[in-house]
């Protein structure tokens, strides 16, 4: 497997492993791997076999495709989420993982219904 796509599959499995909020050794043992092993693939040291690509694929509920750099969503999955600041609430960095590709009168949107919701659910205490 050539470098690039070794690198490839390494970000989309960080990426993947991000968003769900694991580290590096919960996804290892989940796996069946070493923490190093686990962490070599995230770097794009090495390939895994096929039966441990099946394994990392179930663990991170990421399709090989996209794994693989397959397809079209295969782009997005390979975009690393950064990680979480001091503090920040694991849910709140999926959410803003999510936002990050979405246009601006879409996010206006969103933002008017939080505040609407926020405002509703306030009153409720």
């Amino acid at each position: 497997m050539d470098e690039k796509l070794r690198h490839a599959l390494g970000d989309a499995a960080r990426a993947a492993r991000l968003r769900m909020g694991l580290t590096q050794a919960e996804v290892a043992k989940k796996v069946r791997l070493k923490p190093g092993v686990y962490g070599r693939v995230e770097r794009g040291a090495m390939v895994p076999s096929v039966p441990t690509l099946r394994r990392i694929c179930e663990t991170l509920a990421i399709s090989s495709d996209a794994l693989l750099s397959l397809g079209t969503q295969a782009h997005e999955a390979t975009v690393p989420t950064p990680p979480p600041e001091a503090g920040e609430h694991p849910e709140l960095s999926r959410i803003i993982h999510i936002l990050q590709g979405w246009p601006p009168e879409r996010l206006a949107l969103l933002r008017k219904l939080l505040e609407t919701a926020d405002t509703n659910l306030s009153g409720e205490s």
